[in-house]
């Protein structure tokens, strides 16, 4: 049989009618109508005032960042159960990424860890909406807000996820999407900004386009940089963003069964979701006993199982000292299984199936 990926784009005819139109009216470059089609039509799907849109989801980061004024000698709190791209738009920046740990069983970083790394330093907060999860944002904000702190969000793997009725990505300064070819909605590349910041969103775009005055257009004030997304690729993310909610339900189906065909498992958790949210499922992700032979034991029945992220204070450019029980242990027992919008209900009985034969012994 054919080997059931991890994840992998849902394209239909939609996507291929704006991206075609595109081509045939010689729009492709990142001044060409289909962007700022797709920046407002994102703007007007999450309530927010500006959406700016990028070349990758650490673009979007890198530039919010940036546009705080952040730099040299600066701290960031961000954490340390993420992917890489959440710390390097605080180190791309010149200043210094400090690690905080997640939930016991929640890959959000926890309020309380925030709180106690807070220094003179500390410049901005920066939260990872992991897996489809949404932070506990509630107790983050309140630690912000007392110690009058920007937050950004993290919301490249949770698109349309929304905790005590909002939008990730709508509770902070801003909050930054990654349009990446396995993320819930795509572009291939790409990524989005959103903020109601007036300066933050001026700043954004001088930065994201070279600092390029309309007036005039050879003259420079600010060493800025070309971070700016194709038509091309607003073209499939505007038709990717009006199938949105099918998308995100496909998806969320998709994690029901599992949580229906493996919570039984003796072996197995599954990640706590704070209260009052509904999750946007980019990889169903568990925790499992043996992980590392599970892992195994499904690639050799053409099954793509990934393990999750290492956590960031391990990694060679960012190693730091510091006691991070809960990220560590997700790091060691957490596995993402076959999520693809696509997977077919067979595909996924057959995933089911073999992770149970795995914890039988059979």
């Amino acid at each position: 049989m054919n080997k059931i990926p991890l994840c992998e784009p849902d394209i239909g005819e939609l996507e291929i009618k704006y991206v075609t139109e595109a081509v045939r009216n010689n729009m492709v470059s990142s001044s060409a109508p289909p962007v700022r089609n797709f920046e407002n039509a994102f703007a007007k799907f999450f309530g927010a005032k500006y959406a700016i849109a990028t070349n990758s989801g650490l673009s979007a980061l890198f530039l919010v960042v940036k546009a705080l004024g952040i730099g040299p000698g600066d701290e960031v709190i961000v954490p340390t159960f993420t992917m890489v791209a959440t710390p390097e738009s605080v180190s791309h920046n010149g200043a210094t990424p400090v690690f905080a740990d997640c939930g016991k069983l929640n890959p959000g970083i926890d309020a309380g860890e925030i709180e106690k790394k807070i220094t003179s330093k500390t410049k901005a907060i920066i939260v990872a909406h992991l897996f489809g999860i949404p932070c506990d944002m509630e107790p983050i904000m309140r630690v912000a807000e007392k110690h009058n702190l920007p937050v950004i969000e993290d919301t490249a793997e949770a698109h349309g996820a929304t905790y005590r009725g909002k939008f990730c990505g709508t509770f902070g300064k801003a909050g930054c999407f990654s349009f990446y070819a396995s993320k819930i909605m795509t572009t291939g590349e790409g990524g989005m900004i959103i903020t109601n910041d007036d300066a933050l969103a001026a700043m954004a775009k001088r930065l994201r386009e070279y600092d390029i005055n309309p007036k005039q257009p050879y003259i420079h004030e600010l060493a800025a940089w070309n971070l700016r997304m194709s038509a091309l690729e607003a073209a499939l993310g505007l038709a990717q963003l009006e199938r949105l909610k099918e998308l995100i339900g496909k998806r969320n189906a998709i994690a029901a069964r599992y949580a229906a065909g493996l919570s039984n498992i003796k072996g197995l958790e599954f990640m706590a979701v704070p209260p009052q949210t509904e999750i946007s499922t980019w990889l169903c992700t568990v925790l499992a006993d043996r992980r590392d032979e599970l892992v195994e034991y499904l690639a050799k029945e053409n099954i793509d199982a990934k393990r999750v992220f290492v956590p960031m204070h391990d990694l060679p450019p960012y190693k730091q000292s510091g006691n991070f029980p809960n990220a560590e242990y997700l790091a060691e027992h957490g596995i993402s299984l076959p999520s693809a919008s696509t997977l077919s209900e067979k595909d996924q009985n057959y995933v089911i199936e073999k992770v149970k034969k795995f914890y039988s012994g059979q």
